[in-house]
């Protein structure tokens, strides 16, 4: 019993470590890593702020069908709480502060939200988190630009591709480069001559293209955040779930030693009680021919 109880302290005392430390690290995040204008970020692990833009098409919740930036959903069964079913939208959705815009990539992000409703219908409750159009976004994440100018592009490619989809309208085709009307391509290089004109027209359009900025989870383990909450309260939120961790770890810890010296968790084992049983002594007569008889006669003639 003792030893059950000493494993289960220590377990609790390991999540808790790691509780607090996870809970700390994430508050210094955000309290370490300065603001930044999109138009000016350095590329790598930044902290953005500015106003939630709708992605185009917009985006609407799966349950209550309203216009939104991201949504979360989860329905459960009334009795037993059984999840029926849950899932999020994972739509990139645009963050503006005013020096430019940036592409947000919710996946892989915690997503923390104040937009947050719960209705029951048919024995069943649904919830809905959402980031709602308008909402001031914070951001932490990897921020990266994108311009024309590196976007690598294959010429080929791209005239194969053109040209296989030029061959699906027939119609169009021979209308275009079917010159002596016979009705077939002969002037096939005249097509290729026109496509290769149109992929270099739409390389250059793409390389002078302004630049895209991107904001996603980062590889290197960082934490990548989203939220509509201001981040003061986000940061004492973790700073109370650190002292919250921290506390449990360090009790936890100082529970383990008085386990292993108490007797209290030991369990009492009384030997068993066996009944008393006096012995009481019988005499006998002894029977004529008995052995006993014939000592008893010896020892009183002696």
């Amino acid at each position: 019993m003792r030893e059950v109880w000493v494993a289960c302290l220590a377990l609790i005392a390991l999540l808790s470590l790691f509780a607090w430390m996870s809970a700390t690290r994430r508050r210094h995040m955000i309290i370490d890593t300065p603001t930044s204008r999109i138009v000016s970020a350095a590329q790598g692990y930044v902290e953005l702020s500015g106003t939630g833009r709708p992605p185009d098409p917009p985006l609407h919740s799966h349950l209550s069908s309203e216009p939104c930036l991201w949504y979360r959903w989860e329905i459960r069964e009334g009795k037993t709480w059984g999840n029926m079913g849950s899932g999020e939208s994972d739509v990139p959705f645009l963050l503006d502060d005013g020096s430019g815009s940036c592409v947000i990539d919710p996946e892989g992000a915690e997503i923390l939200t104040r937009h947050k409703k719960s209705w029951m219908r048919e024995n069943c409750r649904f919830t809905e988190w959402k980031l709602l159009i308008g909402d001031t976004i914070y951001a932490l994440g990897e921020f990266k630009t994108i311009s024309g100018g590196s976007i690598e592009l294959d010429s080929r490619q791209d005239l194969n591709e053109l040209l296989a989809a030029w061959k699906k309208d027939r119609a169009w085709l021979l209308e275009r480069f079917d010159l002596d009307r016979d009705g077939e391509i002969s002037e096939e290089g005249l097509a290729r001559q026109a496509a290769r004109r149109e992929v270099s027209k739409m390389h250059r359009t793409t390389r002078n293209d302004p630049d895209a900025h991107t904001l996603r989870c980062p590889r290197n383990s960082r934490h990548y955040l989203l939220s509509n909450i201001d981040p003061n309260r986000l940061a004492r939120r973790y700073l109370l779930w650190a002292i919250f961790h921290l506390s449990a770890f360090l009790i936890a810890l100082g529970a383990i030693p008085w386990v292993l010296q108490t007797k209290m968790l030991e369990p009492k084992i009384h030997p068993l009680r066996m009944p008393r049983v006096e012995s009481k002594r019988v005499s006998q007569t002894p029977m004529p021919g008995d052995d006993r008889a014939t000592w008893k006669m010896e020892s009183h003639g002696r």
